[in-house]
């Protein structure tokens, strides 16, 4: 998950940096971190906590230079260590260096081992410092090219913006599997980043998305070089569009929000319910969830209330921290609810555990009826791309048919939209990476092999 962002030629970068992660909160809660280049050296200042909480005035004031990079990190579950926090800097031959990842890099702990073999000490768990040592040891002469080396030995999917202390480079993997955007901001300067939402709240004019497999070279007083450094094999992730993506976000020419009322309707068709109301799990089920009522032509109502100020219960280390936080996250509107036959619409179903919940909790409020509708396939595989779902032991729907969980977690019936519906709802002009539903991994490894490993 993740989310990177660069800034380039802009007259206060630390602060557009700070806005467009801050508009990118939603893609990583755990740390956040700026560095800023000033032609002469680089800045870093990175910190456990949410965007706002990390980054005072007089920090952003203290960060000076034209060209920063950010990142707000999302990880696996239990990881605690504040040195995971990116940018990750440091000194080498050619001088300064910061590099932001978005991603997952599944060859890690074989490039890791060698680099150990020849020397390489580690400061951090994350895929994104083998990133650092690669370049640091390349015996090729200049920057880019050494770039262009530690491309040829790492694989899976990343986003990068690395920044030295004059120039930034920009690179997204062949397969296009995590999205990023350029823009061009109003003082003349570039940004590129995660999503347009950030583009939305600085000001930025969207350009276009950065291609697979190309790398963007920003240098003062010069236009943006482009490089294809590989063929691409395009497979953006589907989850971007089913869950990660802010709905305002434009990922690779589609509207989120457009795609989530679309795999909604398409849902309706796939699986239709005799109801009286259609609700949604706020707030990725949302729009969905609206297009399961438009299919059906039954009324939508927002009956379920989310408290704003919990964190997410998707990433808590334990399962009873996440039973208590479902809770205390999310409460039913009683008068809409008592009496009626209600779908309750989710963006997805990993472990089970919020909707068992839920559901238990309309019935609660007097729901006569409670029929769950997923808006996404069933997830059988874990994801090796960026996606917390690290074994098959902690997925409900490897282990149960829709039948055998709709019936433990206490629903009246269960539905997924299938894979070919996500499909149809996506749209069938590009291969979309669907390795959590189909289990086909196209960048390297195995469905045992882990998740996540920090870099994304």
């Amino acid at each position: 998950m993740c989310a990177i962002v660069g800034v380039f030629g802009a007259k206060k970068a630390s602060t557009v940096a700070y806005y467009s992660l801050f508009s990118m909160q939603h893609r990583g809660q755990e740390a956040t971190g700026i560095s800023v280049a000033n032609g002469e050296h680089i800045s870093v200042y990175k910190k456990r906590g949410m965007v706002a909480d990390v980054f005072s005035q007089a920090t952003l004031d203290s960060l000076e230079g034209s060209c920063a990079v950010g990142h707000n990190r999302y990880s696996t579950a239990g990881s605690e260590s504040a040195g995971d926090a990116q940018p990750v800097f440091a000194k080498y031959k050619l001088g300064e260096i910061s590099v932001v990842h978005n991603g997952n890099l599944v060859n890690k702990h074989e490039v890791r081992n060698e680099l150990i073999d020849r020397g390489a000490i580690f400061q951090t768990d994350m895929d994104t410092e083998n990133i650092i040592h690669l370049i640091a040891k390349s015996q090729k002469d200049s920057l880019v090219d050494r770039i262009k080396d530690m491309l040829t030995k790492i694989e899976g999917a990343y986003c990068l913006a690395i920044q030295s202390r004059s120039k930034m480079f920009v690179i997204r993997d062949r397969f296009g599997i995590r999205p990023l955007s350029l823009g061009k901001l109003k003082d003349g300067g570039y940004i590129v980043a995660s999503e347009t939402c950030a583009f939305d709240l600085v000001g930025a004019e969207f350009m276009r998305d950065v291609k697979p497999g190309e790398m963007l070279i920003f240098e003062e007083g010069k236009e943006p070089v482009s490089e294809q450094i590989f063929e691409p094999d395009y497979h953006p992730c589907a989850f971007e569009y089913i869950y990660f993506a802010r709905p305002d976000s434009i990922i690779d020419g589609k509207n989120v929000y457009q795609k989530r009322l679309q795999m909604g309707r398409q849902l309706a068709k796939e699986t239709p319910v005799d109801i009286d109301l259609v609700l949604p799990v706020p707030d990725s089920g949302v729009a969905a969830a609206k297009g399961y009522a438009e299919g059906l032509d039954v009324p939508f109502e927002m009956g379920i209330v989310r408290n704003h100020y919990v964190g997410r219960t998707f990433i808590e280390p334990t399962q009873e921290i996440r039973d208590l936080k479902v809770k205390l996250k999310l409460s039913p509107v009683k008068h809409l609810i008592k009496g009626k036959r209600v779908a309750i619409i989710d963006d997805s179903l990993v472990r089970g555990t919020t909707s068992k919940q839920i559901v238990r909790m309309l019935k609660e409020a007097g729901a006569k009826e409670v029929h769950m509708r997923i808006a996404a396939p069933e997830i059988k595989y874990p994801c090796r791309y960026g996606i917390d779902t690290p074994t098959k032991d902690e997925l409900v729907s490897t282990k149960y048919t829709a039948e055998e969980i709709a019936k433990n977690m206490g629903a009246d019936s269960l539905g997924f939209l299938s894979i070919e519906g996500l499909k149809e709802s996506l749209g069938k002009d590009r291969t979309y990476s669907l390795v959590s539903f189909d289990g086909k991994y196209f960048a390297g490894g195995n469905a045992e092999s882990p998740g996540c490993a920090g870099g994304c």
